[in-house]
């Protein structure tokens, strides 16, 4: 159900005709369609609409592509023989079944979560273990990222997965979970070894262990640092690959410790350097970091969507990214990536929630609709959907209030992944 708008007019079903987009004032569980407000494509539509026992729909003229029929004088709304049980429309039967794949998205999403605190903790553990026990630091991480690296290739299906706000709520550590589930998707998605795919998590995972031994004042500053402030920040790189020394790791994560603010074009710190001679682990963690960075500065006010994040990304600093490694980003976290804000070609707006990157353009999408309870909201995924497809997306800024509560964009942008051989929705 859609918001009434003023320009909305009142049609009794047997006006119904294809090309009116039509508005159902009811809740979503009571109608077999995907969405409480669409436009009429077929006359299956219009008897499945008529058997609904309706008296009067709302339907929008500027959206519509014609005028519905006139009314018959003195005819009943509906004739009672057009009325059948629901449970009985074979369109009603897909929408059970799309329930269930809801249903089982939502399970999905509550062991991604789950997974997410107890990642979350073993990280915490990690950073607090660095100085008085490396090697034991170092034991921990191989175990957390070898697990998630063993989940991602084994299943054929991964689809990242936005999270709550409540589950990330320590930036340190989601930051670097992030950073290392990102590069281990993209390392998956460049056909790296299975090997490989661990070493990029694991140097994703502690490329900022140098920042532990920094003042606070300068790694937590909001403002921008001084000239003096950012030679300090800059020795975090330094740092990391002496902590990283104590504690034993191998030496391909030790260069993504080192070199993950190197950039390919030679703009990047601490060495300069560029091209080949970065590893290809690093020219990873390097693109992963800058992308999360953008969706999670230090100051909240500052963040970009993640849909901005990818634009600035591939449109103002390609030049300082691999080529190969942008390109297979793009296409893993999606033209939409996860927690973006979009409005539907059918005019629903929604937030991405997940994509595979076998479909980067048709996400799984949180969609609003007011006749449905926010803790039941709706999931779609577009993919399943040919004839809907993301027309814009927009800043949570520019949402109604009703629609900002409903959706929640999130402040900050935490991914984990579904890692399944079936459709996520």
């Amino acid at each position: 159900m859609s918001t009434p708008s003023a320009q909305d007019r009142e049609i009794s079903p047997e006006q119904l005709c294809i090309g009116l987009y039509v508005h159902l004032d009811m809740h979503w569980t009571d109608h077999p369609f995907t969405f409480s407000s669409f436009k009429i494509k077929s006359l299956d539509q219009i008897a499945t609409l008529q058997s609904l026992g309706l008296k009067s729909l709302r339907y929008s003229p500027e959206r519509s592509d014609g005028q519905p029929l006139d009314r018959p004088a003195d005819s009943p709304a509906v004739p009672p023989a057009s009325v059948k049980p629901l449970e009985d429309d074979p369109a009603y039967q897909v929408k059970r079944e799309r329930l269930a794949r809801m249903a089982a998205h939502q399970a999905k999403v509550a062991a991604c979560e789950r997974a997410l605190m107890s990642s979350g903790r073993a990280v915490k553990s990690i950073t607090q273990n660095l100085f008085a026990k490396p090697k034991e630091a170092y034991a921990e991480a191989s175990t957390l990222i070898g697990g998630m690296a063993d989940s991602m290739l084994v299943e054929a299906d991964v689809a990242i997965q936005l999270m709550a706000d409540k589950i990330g709520n320590e930036d340190v550590y989601f930051h670097s979970l992030n950073v290392a589930i990102l590069s281990m998707i993209l390392a998956r998605e460049l056909k790296a070894p299975a090997a490989a795919v661990k070493l990029v998590g694991l140097g994703a995972l502690l490329h900022d262990i140098g920042k532990a031994d920094l003042p606070d004042r300068v790694v937590r500053k909001f403002t921008p640092l001084t000239t003096a402030e950012a030679a300090v920040y800059q020795l975090h790189c330094e740092k990391g690959v002496a902590m990283s020394t104590a504690m034993g790791v191998p030496a391909e994560v030790r260069a993504v410790i080192e070199q993950h603010h190197e950039m390919v074009d030679g703009s990047g710190y601490p060495r300069r350097l560029s091209g080949t001679q970065l590893s290809l682990l690093t020219r990873i963690v390097a693109l992963v970091n800058a992308y999360d960075n953008l969706c999670n500065p230090l100051d909240p006010q500052r963040a970009l969507t993640p849909h901005e994040a990818m634009s600035i990304i591939y449109g103002q600093r390609r030049a300082q990214f691999d080529a190969t490694v942008l390109t297979t980003f793009v296409r893993s976290v999606g033209i939409y990536p996860p927690g973006t804000v979009v409005a539907l070609s059918n005019g629903t707006l929604g937030m991405v929630v997940a994509v595979n990157s076998s479909r980067p353009l048709k996400p799984t999408v949180l969609v609003y609709d007011p006749a449905v309870p926010k803790d039941s909201s709706v999931v779609v995924d577009l993919e399943l959907e040919p004839d809907v497809s993301v027309a814009s997306t927009l800043r949570p800024s520019q949402l109604p209030q009703e629609v900002f509560d409903y959706l929640s964009p999130r402040k900050r942008t935490t991914y984990f992944f579904n890692a399944d051989g079936s459709k996520s929705s």
